[in-house]
């Protein structure tokens, strides 16, 4: 169990946690959540055992095994299944003592050994480490190839690959989905859920928190409070939370009525279509969460453009691709044929590498297609906002300057409103942009889109650099936005919320893609299924003939001794499980009931923060509720007592 009581830590003069008591058990998997600065990298430092409480302590079991994503790639010469391979640390100690024994000719301590090698599963070590390359990516050809000839962010899905091989019992993500398509973030998210330790996830990237934690931990006012449940199970706690408050409440209803005229729209346009039913339930999810934002930083509107063509733009057999140095064409996506209607909003899937971006880019004119024709609706006035947008801006230009370029003859007052309304107020508007951050200079990057007024948005990653509440907001200025919209992006809860249609780029081709994302992340976990269980079948192979390789080694004798001493571990094995089984079931049942109890917990703790629990006709509820809460409180210490000394027996045995 992870335990932090009365917890307190400054950085410099800055108070990041103040007395913060929570905990986490294990196997239990967290979204660790939060506004920026609020001190999630911090906590991480502090179970790495980096940073140390200024107040109050803070326990981990002693044992544990914590792994996490390396923010630098070593420029070593090993291939990429060597680098993977190193995160089983356990793995390559045992490694180092087979090639010591064989050096030094001690056959006893080789058989040794080889057999903790064998109870390592030591030889299917490379197969799994290839089915993670694989999950993440990666290219069987590239599997082999050497670490310095990846770019920065595949050498990052190497270290999350690295962290996954370790076998941890607490394993720790920053941002894991950043690098990622929404190909191998449906694998990771596949991968995490089969993951049997302790997991603390730091995420903006809502459907992945949704889909990998069952508790999360929010840092708000130097407080981490634990809620159980997913992200939008918490956005749900959070909204009773702040609607508790008068003005709060006021803005909320305010919120709720500007989406129910567009979820009325919405509802009023939709076809029986399953796309457009589950866009109108992300709009109806919204005003169920709207609380959960009263506090967000800002929100924003698209200007309606100025006119609507249809078509939009028709694309007539394009092969669209890059025309090498020496002039030679190199196709990427072939026989494009594309009507886009005015209204349309279509969310592009695929893996990476397969097309979407240069199709985005052909599309916003920014690279000539190869050949065929592409032909533009009178008035088209295309958005596009490029994945590596952030460096088409200026860092020693400020806001002001930027959009000043796109309206010299607007007046400043004008321009500054405008900016303000994207928190570009003050003298921010007028700083240089370099020292900003990334989010704020994606918020930039948007702002000078929007005052274009387009008819046509391209976003391709548009929340690369964006937060939780910046995300949010984005999704309600797009739900509302009156143009024609197609867009990539491997944040699932921004395409069911904007899209209507899907259209998959894959093989060089572009077609329709007949369902919904659920059945995307169906089809891509049965490839990732196949491909695990040819990977398998072949490392069962290989793990054989290594084995008989090595018997043969040590002769007949050898083997001889072996089988015994295989024999002599499969029963000790056999008793310690025994033993084992009826504790961990206890520590099951415990965990079971603790969950239910914390549950309730929160429901009753949350009835008798309500105001209104205290008007005449709730007396008696509300005494029934404070008796009640007493004892799911006694109970809840009696089973963490229960579970610590289940626990410590079970330790005892191992």
């Amino acid at each position: 169990m992870i335990r932090f009581n009365q917890f307190s830590l400054a950085r410099g003069t800055k108070p990041l946690f103040d007395n913060t008591t929570f905990t986490l058990n294990p196997g239990e998997k967290a979204g660790l959540v939060g506004a920026n600065g609020a001190g999630k990298s911090t906590l991480f430092a502090v179970l790495l055992g980096e940073l140390h409480a200024d107040g109050g302590d803070f326990s981990i079991p002693p044992t544990w095994r914590i792994a996490h994503v390396a923010q630098e790639t070593p420029a070593v010469d090993k291939t990429a299944l060597a680098y993977t391979l190193d995160g089983d640390a356990a793995l390559r100690d045992i490694e180092a003592r087979i090639a010591a024994a064989s050096a030094a000719h001690d056959g006893a301590a080789e058989a040794e050994a080889h057999a903790a090698f064998a109870d390592a599963d030591g030889y299917t070590a490379p197969a799994r480490a290839e089915a993670l390359l694989l999950g993440l990516g990666f290219t069987l050809d590239q599997t082999r190839e050497p670490v310095t000839s990846f770019s920065g962010g595949w050498r990052m899905r190497l270290n999350l690959a690295q962290a996954l091989m370790c076998r941890s019992d607490l394993l720790l993500l920053d941002e894991p989905t950043n690098h990622l398509d929404l190909d191998a973030i449906v694998w990771l998210e596949d991968w995490l859920n089969r993951y049997a330790g302790t997991l603390i996830v730091i995420s903006h990237d809502r459907e992945f928190l949704d889909s990998v934690c069952n508790v999360t931990l929010h840092l708000e006012n130097q407080q981490i409070k634990r809620y159980g449940g997913n992200y939008s199970q918490f956005e749900v706690l959070r909204a009773q939370q702040i609607a508790l408050q008068q003005s709060a409440y006021e803005k909320q209803q305010r919120t709720v009525a500007h989406l129910q005229s567009y979820i009325n729209r919405f509802k009023a346009q939709a076809t029986k279509a399953r796309q457009a039913q589950s866009r109108v339930k992300a709009l109806e999810k919204m005003e169920l969460i709207a609380p959960a934002h009263v506090a967000s930083p800002f929100t924003f509107e698209f200007r309606t453009p100025d006119s609507a063509p249809n078509p939009m733009m028709v694309m007539e057999d394009v092969r669209c691709g890059y025309r090498a140095e020496d002039g030679s064409e190199i196709p990427i996506v072939e026989r494009v044929m594309l009507s886009i209607q005015n209204g349309q909003r279509i969310g592009l899937l695929g893996a990476n590498g397969q097309g979407k971006s240069t199709l985005i880019k052909t599309l916003a004119g920014t690279l000539e297609a190869l050949s065929g024709h592409v032909r533009e609706g009178k008035g088209l006035r295309i958005g596009y906002f490029a994945q590596h947008q952030l460096e088409t801006l200026r860092p020693d230009d400020t806001p002001l300057q930027h959009l000043a370029r796109l309206a010299p003859d607007t007046r400043e007052q004008e321009l500054r409103d405008f900016l303000g309304s994207f928190n570009f107020s003050g003298d921010m508007a007028t700083a240089k942009i370099a020292p900003f951050s990334g989010g704020e200079k994606a918020r930039l990057a948007l702002a000078l889109i929007i005052w274009q007024k387009p008819n046509l948005l391209l976003l391709d990653e548009p929340t690369n650099h964006l937060d939780l509440e910046t995300r949010h907001a984005l999704t309600m200025a797009l739900a509302q936005f009156e143009g024609t919209l197609i867009l990539v992006s491997h944040d699932r809860h921004l395409l069911r919320a904007t899209t209507d249609q899907f259209m998959l780029v894959a093989k060089h081709r572009l077609q329709e893609f007949d369902g919904d994302l659920d059945d995307y992340r169906d089809w891509l976990l049965q490839h990732a299924a196949e491909q695990r269980a040819a990977l398998k079948a072949n490392a069962s192979g290989a793990g054989d003939a290594a084995s008989g390789g090595a018997n043969a080694m040590n002769g007949a004798d050898g083997n001889v001794n072996r089988k015994e001493q295989r024999r002599l571990e499969a029963e000790t094995r056999q008793k310690l499980a025994h033993l084992k089984k009826p504790l961990q079931s206890r520590i099951t049942k415990i965990e079971k009931e603790m969950d239910a109890l914390n549950a309730e917990k929160a429901t009753l703790d949350a009835f008798v923060a309500d105001p209104t629990s205290y008007e005449p006709e709730q007396k008696s509820k509300l005494t029934e509720a404070i008796r009640r809460q007493a004892d799911v409180n006694a109970r809840l210490d009696t089973l963490e007592a229960e579970w610590l000394e289940t626990h410590e027996e079970l330790e005892q045995i191992g």
